[in-house]
């Protein structure tokens, strides 16, 4: 029994994660971006042009989004401060450039070309005829205009004079975009993304960054790596350790709307259990949330705020202006999470959303990896998911980790590792042939039907009744040689081996000779004597007479003779030596050799 299964890297990376994916439809009903957060491949040209796309897009409609919280803004600071001053002034300004009027002021351009943008993205998902203007695109020098522009906006070194007059327009597309994009609510205003090397696991060299040239600048090809560090954090501003610079990396969109506790970010880590012939998936119950030892905010993008990992945040000291109610292990178990929904009035939050969307999640991603792992027999493997919540409690999928720890770090993984490595011995052990005992906290979220050896339609052929074997020609005894003439001119019958003597052999027998050793090693094929021919030919038959007096000892030297000039069957040689009839003291000693081809 082993505990890994071979090519698993469709799931377990990140590139493989990426691509795999998007090909949920083809298996299942289901959209992958309900639960994925959209990733590129940043190692081959496509991948980063759909990147730079991507990108763009985000940073249109969050500039739409900009207006209108601004506006939302404007309108709560008024009424607050109408209230405090019993003034009801429809003409106080409340807008960013009155609170800071060192910024820089921005036209209305810059939020019509990021209407134009996501109208010409609403009529691609539409399939509808957009307008001339929006089917040509942009520019070049006018996407470095607004990029620009909006790096400004988002950092607050720039604000946008009349955004008040674009909010309805805002309004409407971005609640278009919400029915049609179900990831608009994680994107945020600050179009932040995290690269992760493709193959590497606890938080190595993964950074957050929202500059789209720093992250294409990561990918460059013949780059050192101290280039690779003065690029992150030219574009992060925190030190980072960039330890190959051949690794593949991915880019994922970040959730840039977490839930948080107490102010601080958390993650969800889960285990699963895995058998791929048929598929199996057990789930287990409990699983264990891990906080950041820093308070959330997108203004710092270092890793410490937004990496929730345990092998880095053990490394970190607890923000001292972080909540007292958060542990200082920075780990809760699911059960403590949950008594924390009922105390807030969201208890019914993670029985209803969190906890089967994980689920279902989880079933899918193994759906679409079936196809690309190698299964065998008495194998499983346990896995570690590692889940986002949203501020709407819905659960976005990270990674999925092979081989994830079981290190009793803190007293919440003391006892749930424990737990966990005892359910998998008794799922392991104790589940055969479909029929299971006790699995502990484990619960089956997925197994499918055996697959048995199609059926055989072919045609069912059936031969009957008896073979017909070809009749043996009768054999014809010697019984008798006349010596009054040459042993040349002799005319053997065609007989079939072995020859008989229907006689008694009379007198002692004699000792047959030795044949010749050329003889012994040809490969001969029938038993019958050859007729005398009228020329000599090369290969023929000679019969010598050694002793031709009554009583003494005949011997015929027959040598191999050509198949082609006798149309005589192959067969394999016979030596016969035994009593003849010649005559009464004599005694006949005979080796006959066959054909063989020439």
């Amino acid at each position: 029994m082993l505990n890994h299964y071979r090519k698993t890297a469709s799931f377990t990376t990140k590139i493989g994660l990426c691509l795999n994916l998007r090909s949920l439809p083809w298996y299942v009903q289901a959209n992958p971006n309900t639960f994925f957060p959209r990733c590129y491949s940043l190692c081959t040209e496509s991948e980063k042009q759909a990147f730079v796309g991507d990108f763009r897009l985000t940073m249109a409609s969050s500039t739409l989004k900009w207006v209108v919280s601004q506006q939302d803004s404007s309108r709560g600071k008024a009424r607050s401060s109408g209230e405090e001053a019993g003034d009801s002034d429809p003409n106080l300004q409340t807008g960013p450039e009155n609170a800071n009027p060192e910024l820089t002021g921005l036209s209305g351009q810059l939020v019509d070309m990021a209407c134009r943008v996501c109208q010409d993205h609403l009529g691609q998902l539409e399939d509808i005829d957009v307008s001339q203007d929006a089917a040509e695109g942009l520019t070049d020098d006018e996407w470095k205009d607004m990029t620009q522009k909006y790096y400004s906006l988002i950092r607050g070194d720039a604000y946008i004079s009349s955004s008040r007059n674009h909010f309805s327009q805002c309004q409407a597309l971005l609640n278009k975009i919400s029915s049609m994009n179900p990831q608009t609510e994680i994107d945020g205003l600050q179009n932040i993304w995290i690269v992760k090397p493709a193959a590497k696991s606890r938080g190595r060299d993964v950074v957050c960054m929202n500059r789209v040239e720093g992250i294409l600048e990561l990918e460059a090809p013949d780059r050192l790596p101290a280039e690779d560090k003065r690029a992150a954090q030219k574009y992060v501003g925190t030190p980072l350790l960039i330890h190959d610079t051949k690794d593949k990396r991915a880019a994922q969109k970040y959730v840039g709307t977490p839930l948080l506790i107490h102010d601080t970010k958390f993650d969800i880590r889960l285990f699963l259990v895995t058998d791929w012939n048929p598929l199996t998936v057990w789930f287990y119950k409990e699983s264990y949330l891990r906080f950041s030892t820093q308070r959330f905010s997108l203004d710092n993008l270092d890793s410490a705020i937004h990496l929730c990992n345990n092998s880095i945040q053990k490394h970190l000291k607890n923000d001292r202006g972080r909540s007292p109610l958060l542990p200082l292990h920075n780990m809760w178990s699911s059960s403590r999470f949950r008594e924390y929904l009922q105390q807030r009035g969201q208890g019914s939050a993670w029985g209803s959303l969190i906890y089967p969307s994980m689920k279902r999640a989880v079933a899918d991603t193994m759906l679409v990896a079936q196809g690309h792992v190698e299964p065998r027999r008495n194998r499983f493997e346990l896995y570690g998911a590692d889940f986002v919540l949203g501020r709407d409690f819905r659960p976005w999928l990270i990674e999925i980790n092979s081989s994830p720890t079981m290190h009793a770090s803190t007293p919440v993984t003391a006892q749930l590792c424990a737990r966990v490595q005892e359910g998998v011995i008794r799922v392991v052990v104790g589940c055969r042939d479909g029929r299971c005992w006790d699995v502990g906290n484990f619960e089956l979220l997925w197994r499918q039907p055996s697959v048995g050896l199609p059926p055989s339609h072919g045609s069912d052929l059936c031969v009957e009744g008896i073979s017909v074997r070809k009749a043996k020609k009768q054999m014809l005894p010697i019984s008798s040689f006349n010596f009054s003439s040459s042993p040349l001119d002799i005319q053997p019958p065609k007989v079939r081996c072995p020859l008989a003597s229907p006689g008694p052999a009379p007198g002692p027998p004699l000792t047959a000779p030795q044949p010749d050793t050329k003889l012994r090693d040809a490969k001969v094929l029938t038993c019958s004597l050859p007729k005398p021919l009228k020329r000599p030919a090369v290969r023929g038959c000679q019969v010598k007479s050694t002793h031709t007096q009554p009583g003494g000892k005949i011997e015929l030297h027959i040598r191999t003779w050509t198949r082609r000039s006798l149309r005589l069957p192959r067969s394999r040689a016979l030596c016969l030596s035994g009593p003849g009839t010649i005559n009464p003291s004599a005694h006949l000693s005979v080796c006959l050799l066959g054909i063989v081809s020439p």
